[in-house]
């Protein structure tokens, strides 16, 4: 019994011992974090962190230390790093709520920044909306979703042969996200992320203690991953790869025998592939890239939503197809956050599914036909998108900064999504396709406040 208390007391000295290593480490973490920021660089240097790994690995080898383990408590380190550098960083939602801050004070302001369809959602929406109280939906119910609507999606939204058991309700494409990640990965295991990339997958990463890795994709490859980068990031912690085509920010698909290689690699692998596809319906149809369901991969998890092509981001409501037991461990986690998605709204989804979309896309690809007219007379630089509504864009200019930008253009009443908040992309913005005289508007100021700032 002595032998035992001496050991843990050890344990405590030991433990006690490494928060307050914990606490010079991160004070540090800060100051390198501080240093980043007045020189403008990224917060995450995936070179050094590599280097770490390296030294990490050999030391495991020499005091013959799980080399698992203690890569993953690694990670948790890199996080806590992530987390304390990461202050103050300009995305999409920052600057939106300033804009709406300065609507508040009476200021008129073109959105510009946020991923919103501006028309509204389809009439039978109106009606729909009427009819729920009547019809008694407002009770609690399934956590999975009403069986009507999971049905109804199978039949409309999902093609293929996908039972309703492999279908959940959300409420948004964004918490199936969170719940994918969430309930299927560990502290300290490992994602990829394909840059420039949606801020909410690292968002939803950090938070629940998984390390991203990401893979930086540049203008000059078009916005495209090599399966030569996917395969040199993947390493025995690597537990997931998400895949988000056509692409927030850049509205790029990738070719259809990349997306082949890719499954590929994740099965070999044996990865989660966490594929959003919430623009799915916003393509150009020449070069539409086929969804992830086709290739009945069993650990695919597809987040799809009514938020853009519906036009309905308020309502949200989204959903996820995923074999049965990852549903199940979602559904879990769902059940415990919201009991259950809102019946009235999944009877709005239900109502909606009957509507043909084609017209919103066309809508939007008009849009955004004329977002690449309008960028290219002003001199952008860019890859014109094939799907989604936005333009990811830089300009001619050296040492653009877009950030600071952005700032001096909300001044104008403009509002940008600056190019941080997606990546290593300082020098790039944001552009959402929206009514194309607002757009014409907000694009005419662009270049005056450009125009005055750099020439």
């Amino acid at each position: 019994m002595s032998d035992i208390e001496e050991h843990r007391k050890k344990i405590e000295e030991i433990t006690l011992e490494m928060i307050k290593l914990l606490k010079t480490r991160t004070d540090i973490a800060k100051q390198i974090g501080d240093a980043k920021a007045n020189l403008g660089m990224t917060v995450t240097d995936e070179e050094r962190e590599d280097a770490l790994r390296t030294q990490v690995t050999k030391l495991c080898k020499e005091i013959d230390l799980d080399q698992s383990t203690a890569l993953k408590f690694l990670n948790l380190l890199l996080n806590e790093s992530v987390k304390v550098q990461s202050d103050g960083k300009q995305t999409h939602l920052s600057v939106f709520l300033k804009a709406k801050a300065l609507e508040e004070e009476g200021k008129k302001i073109i959105h510009l920044e946020v991923g919103e369809p501006d028309f509204k959602p389809p009439e039978v929406v109106k009606t729909a909306l009427a009819e729920v109280y009547d019809k008694g939906y407002g009770k609690y119910g399934p956590t999975k979703g009403i069986t009507e609507l999971r049905k109804g999606i199978v039949g409309t939204v999902v093609s293929g042969d996908v039972p309703v058991e492999n279908i959940m309700i959300c409420p948004g494409a964004r918490f199936a996200v969170y719940l994918a990640i969430t309930t299927l990965l560990n502290p300290g295991d490992e994602i990829i992320v394909i840059e420039p990339a949606w801020p909410a997958y690292k968002d939803c990463a950090l938070n629940a203690g998984i390390k991203v890795r990401t893979i930086k994709t540049t203008l000059e490859t078009k916005w495209e991953p090599s399966i030569e980068q996917i395969n040199n990031t993947i390493n025995e912690n690597t537990k997931m790869i998400i895949l988000n085509y056509p692409n927030n920010p850049t509205g790029k698909t990738i070719p259809q025998k990349l997306l082949d290689n890719i499954i590929q690699t994740a099965k070999e692998h044996d990865l989660y592939v966490l594929s959003d596809e919430i623009y799915d319906m916003m393509q150009e149809t020449d070069l539409w890239l086929e969804s992830v369901v086709k290739y009945n991969y069993e650990k695919s998890i597809i987040t799809k939503s009514f938020s853009k092509s519906y036009a309905m981001t308020g309502y949200r409501i989204g959903f996820v197809i995923a074999e049965p037991y990852i549903i199940e461990k979602m559904s879990k986690l769902q059940a415990l956050s919201l009991t259950n998605v809102s019946e009235p709204i999944q009877y709005v989804a239900l109502q909606a599914l009957g509507f043909d979309t084609s017209e919103s896309s066309d809508i939007i690809s008009e849009r955004r036909q004329a977002l690449v007219k309008s960028a290219k007379d002003i001199g952008l630089e860019f890859v014109e998108p094939d799907g989604a509504m936005y333009l990811f864009a830089k300009t001619k200019y050296k040492d653009f900064d877009a950030t600071k930008f952005s700032e001096k253009l909300l001044e104008q009443g403009v509002a940008i999504a600056p190019g941080e908040g997606f990546g290593d992309y300082k020098e790039f913005f944001r552009i959402t396709a929206i009514d194309e005289t607002k757009l014409k508007e907000g694009m005419i100021i662009l270049d005056t406040v450009l125009k005055e700032s750099y020439e």
